[in-house]
């Protein structure tokens, strides 16, 4: 066998690496496709479950998610069977010479490893950006504003039109059941259009509500903005997505859509309890407003 037999194209039996590396991607596949509550998961990308028509845009975003992480899967499969395949098939064996023959490049390789990643990049770039602008559209008529203010470690929620507010605290975690009914509430009108307008009073902070698939940077001084429309009923978890400081594990809320009729009996329990006005958006100073519990060193609530 000669130096250029010995690096030629490999023998029809090293072909199995491929199968076995397009066996292991389909039953990791069927894996996750079977049934139950796997199989539930994988359809939805195993983002929460409670997502699912939780607004106008989930469904945009778990496209755009499952299309994303499904391309990603089947280039790591095609890599990984190409990278064992040429591991195997182009291994070192006995008799041949020290190094392979050298080449200096490959134009018609280096084109494909060039233009096929540009065009990925190019497509999932469109579908990104397509989806962005419908996801942060703010144009149009909006049914209700709410101004979310982000503090240590809390929320409070101006609901702007109406012209009340909820003022929220820091959550109390004592591991006890029980404590998602003690959060700071927001509630929110199903099937209505709402702007949230986002600040924060001191250091910044994230909105976010996982069933949303959503989250929102609450930036000192400077508010952001988008609009949504809560589509199902129900009660949803929101917290904060920024590491921003020593409570940030306890900067918990909830988020309650419900009809139109509880949501302005809602309204008029928080005139009732003289939660009339707005809370302010400006900075607060070195005395915070409605600043969290203090707590003394044994992290007893006082």
């Amino acid at each position: 066998m000669g130096t250029r037999d010995s690096y030629a194209a490999p023998r029809r039996r090293w072909s199995w690496p491929l199968r076995a590396a397009a066996g292991a991607g389909l039953a990791l596949v069927l894996t996750a496709c079977g049934s139950g509550r796997a199989s539930s998961d994988f359809a939805h990308g195993y983002l929460p479950l409670d997502s699912v028509g939780a607004t106008n845009h989930t469904d945009r975003i778990q496209a755009l998610w499952n299309g994303s992480w499904i391309a990603a899967l089947l280039v790591g499969i095609v890599v990984w069977g190409l990278t064992l395949w040429c591991a195997v098939a182009y291994r070192r064996r006995k008799g041949d010479p020290e190094l392979p023959p050298q080449v200096r490049y490959n134009l018609p390789i280096e084109i494909l490893y060039t233009t096929v990643p540009v065009m990925m990049v190019g497509v999932l770039f469109f579908y990104t950006a397509r989806d962005e602008a419908a996801i942060l559209d703010r144009t149009g008529n909006v049914d209700h504003t709410v101004a979310v203010i982000g503090k240590k470690w809390g929320w409070d929620f101006n609901y702007v039109e109406e012209d009340v507010y909820s003022p929220g605290r820091q959550a109390t975690l004592t591991g006890v059941e029980g404590v998602e009914a003690t959060l700071p509430e927001l509630v929110l009108p199903v099937d209505q259009d709402v702007r949230f307008q986002v600040v924060s009073i001191d250091v910044n902070h994230s909105f976010w509500i996982p069933a949303f698939l959503f989250k929102m940077d609450a930036i000192a001084g400077s508010p952001n903005e988008f609009v949504v429309r809560p589509t199902k009923e129900g009660v949803f978890q929101g917290k904060c997505a920024e590491l921003c400081g020593e409570y940030h594990s306890e900067m918990l809320f909830n988020v309650r859509v419900v009809s139109e009729d509880e949501y302005d009996s809602y309204i008029e329990d928080l005139r009732d309890k003289g939660q009339e006005g707005q809370l302010s958006t400006q900075l607060a100073g070195e005395v915070e407003r409605n600043a969290a519990v203090p707590r003394d060193s044994e992290g007893t609530n006082h």
